[in-house]
């Protein structure tokens, strides 16, 4: 009983298992069924989703073809209208150049009949020539034999003639031009006043272009030279001047044409002997401080002449020029003592004149600003003086006066010539500029020569240390007006074959003395 309830137990067992996996597999084939299915709906749908992008995408591949076609053929009926036109502007130009030629062989042709003509015209003309050559040398024979004179003599009579007459006439001219001259009181009042200031005097240095340093002892030559040179070069390399060290005994020369950097070299070496360290570094630092010194020496130096002039408003840039300029020398002359000399007598010649005296004074202190950087630039010094009162803003009148006090341009004003006047006064004055004995001698004897030289002259002598040449004629050669013209024709060739300093008065004397003896 029990067994048969187990085998049927077993069997309804396995009959329920044996349905359950049927029931399963059928729901697993069902599963399956169903989702081929949805993948087939899948694919269906990316295949016509695929076919409907690859049409989308053909035709726009067929519109951007389209579009690109039109943009060429556009291009292309652009080019081709281009170059149309170029064709036909080519045809004009040809066609202008067919007509240009034809009027050049027809120029040609125009030339070639005038060039036969006028070839016909020479030959005709050098025919007459002759004929003209032959009846001037029939007349002159026939002039010769009614004169009794050769033509070279009556040619040279009356290139004489004609000379005495035109000198006589221009001396005439001249002495009258002198008259109307002397008419005018104030000009000559004011020559006057320049004259009369001649007297001014001011210190003078020597015109050097070297320095020298006096040493203790020999032994310093060496310990300035240092080990193989190193101290000179250094020395040589911060201050831009040479060093000589020859056998000038207890001595060195400082060489250089930069003023202020061979003051600087000089106030460096003296401190160095001074000080007896002398090494690359302690030469650096030296002359590190020499040059400050100097620089404060160039400001202090250029406030002094201002003030000492009565100036007010000067630029700092300018008042350290003039502080240059006082290492600067000028055939002798220390420049910034002249400047000073030229605004005082400016100033004094305004006053005189009824002029600005503080516009002359400024004039006159900055008229030889240009020398302090003539040696760093190309240039009259007048020129550069000018540009530089021009960049520092002074007025239109004192650029003006600095720039044409050596007339390199036409002055505007009284202040140019005044400045001018000045100039020559302070240059001129007695004592200002020293030259050697020999120059001197020489420059005596060519003026005198130059002067000899004349016709009529009987004797000449220069006088005021070579600042006047008076000429003595003879009476009988030069008259009145030719003595004047005798005067100017000597200036001129003084001024035209000598360099000096200055001005040179020529005075030409004309005297008759008559004698008789009483018995």
């Amino acid at each position: 009983m029990n067994i048969s309830a187990l085998l049927a137990g077993l069997v309804l067992g396995a009959a329920i298992s044996f349905a359950i996996v049927f029931f399963r597999q059928r729901a697993v084939q069902q599963v399956l069924r169903q989702r081929e299915e949805k993948a087939e709906l899948l694919i269906k749908a990316a295949e016509e989703k695929t076919a409907h992008i690859a049409g989308e995408i053909e035709l726009r591949n067929k519109a951007s073809r389209l579009k690109i076609e039109e943009e060429i053929k556009g291009k292309y009926q652009v080019i081709e209208e281009e170059l149309g036109k170029q064709k036909s502007r080519m045809d004009k130009r040809e066609e202008q150049l067919d007509r240009k030629f034809d009027q050049l062989d027809q120029r040609e042709r125009e030339h070639e009949r005038r060039r036969k003509q006028i070839e016909e015209l020479g030959q005709a003309a050098q025919e007459k020539m002759r004929q003209h050559e032959a009846l001037v040398l029939q007349a002159e024979a026939r002039l010769e034999e009614v004169a009794g004179m050769s033509g070279d003599a009556a040619r040279a009579h009356l290139m004489a003639r004609f000379e005495e007459d035109a000198r006589n006439a221009s001396g005439r001219l001249f002495k009258q031009l002198e008259a109307e001259a002397r008419e005018h009181a104030d000009r000559k009042a004011r020559e006057t006043i320049a004259t009369s200031i001649q007297r001014l005097a001011g210190e003078y240095v020597s015109e050097q272009t070297v320095s020298v340093v006096a040493l203790p002892s020999e032994e310093m030559k060496g310990r300035i030279i240092g080990r193989e040179g190193r101290n000179i070069r250094a020395l040589e390399t911060a201050t831009g001047c040479d060093l000589i060290i020859d056998d000038t005994p207890e001595a060195v020369v400082i060489s250089g044409f930069n003023p202020v950097r061979r003051q600087v070299a000089r106030q460096a070496l003296e401190e160095l002997i001074s000080d007896g360290r002398i090494h690359p570094a302690r030469i650096e630092s030296v002359v590190k401080k020499a040059t400050l010194n100097v620089q404060n020496e160039i400001k202090e130096a250029g406030e002094k002449a201002v003030f000492d002039v009565g100036l007010t408003d000067v630029h700092p840039e300018i008042i350290k020029l003039l502080g240059t300029l006082k290492f600067r020398t000028s055939y002798t002359q220390n420049v910034l003592s002249h400047s000073v000399e030229v605004a005082l007598l400016c100033g004094a010649m305004a006053d005189e004149l009824g002029l600005s005296g503080s516009i002359a004074r400024r004039c006159g202190l900055l008229h030889d600003i240009g020398k302090a950087v003539d040696h760093d630039m190309q240039g009259s010094h007048a020129v550069i003086g000018g540009q530089l009162a021009k960049k520092y803003r002074e007025k239109p009148i004192i650029v003006n006066a600095i720039w044409s006090h050596h007339f390199d341009i036409e002055p505007n004003s009284v202040y140019g010539p005044l400045t001018n006047s000045a100039d020559a006064l302070s240059a001129a004055r007695p004592g200002a500029r020293r030259e050697n004995v020999e120059t001197y001698l020489k420059r005596l004897e060519q003026l005198e020569e130059i002067a000899t030289g004349f016709h009529g002259v009987e004797k000449a002598f220069a006088i005021q240390a070579g600042r006047e040449v008076r000429v003595i004629v003879q009476y009988d050669k030069v008259n009145d007006e030719g003595s004047m013209m005798l005067a100017r024709d000597i200036a001129t060739k003084v001024e035209n074959e000598m360099t000096y300093p200055g001005q040179i008065k020529i005075t030409v004397i004309r005297e008759m003395r008559t004698t008789h003896i009483a018995n």
